[in-house]
């Protein structure tokens, strides 16, 4: 049976069922109010519903990477600032970079390939007006109040943050986003989107034609860095068309049955660890051939462990992370900051594990219970869209995947 991307949907276990509601899973027995709260903060229901399981897997997975490369660089920054002032602290251990750097090779340009793999999908469903109008709310708006957000509050922090922000930075979120953090993910997916989609749709090229301009695109945008709100989507369109270019084949059962196999896994990891191997002892920058390939076994190493996840139905969390990705990403540094602030600062803790550990943790926990309690159905709906939309109801009827 041919699985389709808007009504695909995945067998929840009991197993499952009971993580979410161990209450519920003890005879029958009534949840409490906390079971209640504890569920709608970090809206466990989700993993009953029908959804494509890998795909909340593999977001999952490249947001935990974003969040790890994000809270070691903020403590590598107040370290070297620390030693230099001269604390006596201790360093970071140079193996929790080398990770940093294998991640950082293929995690952005897997959320591109994803966004691309659904675009069709999406446009099949609505004009491309519709589809432009949903992207800008999902994304460049979300974009526009946070950046704002977390300039002013390092603009007011000064020098207790590890950015030394002033006025002149506001103007960096319309043409700089690379020198705002972690922000210029969403103009860049924004404006790939939205640039691929008039390509698509006014100039109507044939899959070839596609790479061709993604492959230009790549090796031009080096040299437009000092403008990144243009350099990024160019960097980046490549793999959106990659995304798009396998999708209509990417849902058959024959390419299903591969990325489930187990030995599929076997064979992709040893590949993936020699290319890492090369990466590191190169490092090599995006805009170059031998990244490209890099990124391109990274990526796919990644589907194959997300889709073997689902098959194994374990470390649902992942699940709740990956649904929550955009939320975790737009504010994960600002709450990290926090925690390492408050870790260094009051409670005079420097071991770097310590700060590593619990920056991830908050980084990624706060923002899903932010989200679900205040955002979700809550007072603050603002800080993710423009119009208020209408209150959901639990139901464990079965949910339409939508990824605009």
């Amino acid at each position: 049976m041919k699985i389709l991307p808007a009504e695909a949907t995945v067998t929840t276990s009991p197993e499952v069922s009971a993580a979410v509601s161990p209450a519920a899973s003890v005879a029958g027995a009534p949840e409490s109010g906390f079971h209640r709260l504890l569920s709608r903060a970090f809206n466990a229901p989700i993993l009953r519903k029908s959804r494509l399981a890998w795909v909340d897997y593999l977001k999952g997975i490249a947001i935990l990477l974003v969040v790890y490369r994000h809270v070691l660089i903020g403590i590598q920054r107040s370290v070297a600032v620390a030693q230099a002032q001269g604390s006596n602290i201790p360093d970071v251990p140079a193996y929790l970079e080398k990770a940093n750097m294998i991640f950082f090779s293929f995690r952005m340009p897997l959320f591109f390939i994803l966004s691309g793999i659904f675009i069709s999908g999406s446009l099949a469903k609505r004009t491309l007006k519709q589809v432009i109008g949903i992207k800008f709310e999902n994304l460049l708006y979300p974009y526009f109040v946070w950046v704002f957000l977390q300039v002013t509050l390092q603009i007011v922090l000064g020098g207790n943050t590890n950015s030394n922000r002033s006025l002149i930075d506001y103007t960096y979120i319309f043409y700089q986003p690379r020198a705002l953090d972690q922000f210029w993910y969403l103009p860049a997916l924004f404006n790939t989107t939205v640039i691929y989609l008039l390509v698509k749709t006014q100039l109507k090229p044939p899959v070839w034609g596609q790479f061709f301009i993604g492959a230009t695109l790549y090796f031009t945008s080096p040299y437009l860095h000092s403008v990144s709100m243009i350099s990024d989507w160019m960097e980046f369109y490549i793999f959106f068309a990659l995304g798009d270019a396998v999708a209509v084949f990417f849902f058959k059962e024959s390419t299903q049955r591969f990325l489930k196999n187990p030995y599929s896994l076997l064979l992709i990891t040893p590949i993936f660890f020699l290319t890492q191997v090369y990466y590191l002892a190169h490092i090599t920058e995006p805009g170059k051939a031998d990244f490209l390939v890099i990124a391109l076994i990274g990526c796919l190493s990644m589907f194959i462990l997300a889709f073997r996840m689902q098959s194994w139905n374990v470390a649902s969390f992942l699940r709740i992370i990956g649904y929550h990705s955009l939320y975790i990403y737009v504010t994960h540094v600002f709450i990290a900051g926090l925690v390492r602030l408050s870790l260094t600062k009051f409670l005079h803790i420097h071991n770097p594990f310590i700060l590593l550990a619990c920056g991830i943790f908050f980084g990624i926990t706060i923002p899903i219970i932010f989200y679900n309690l205040l955002i979700l159905d809550g007072p603050l709906w603002f800080l993710f869209s423009y119009k208020k939309r209408p209150i959901r109801q639990a139901s464990p009827e079965k949910e339409k995947i939508s990824f605009s």
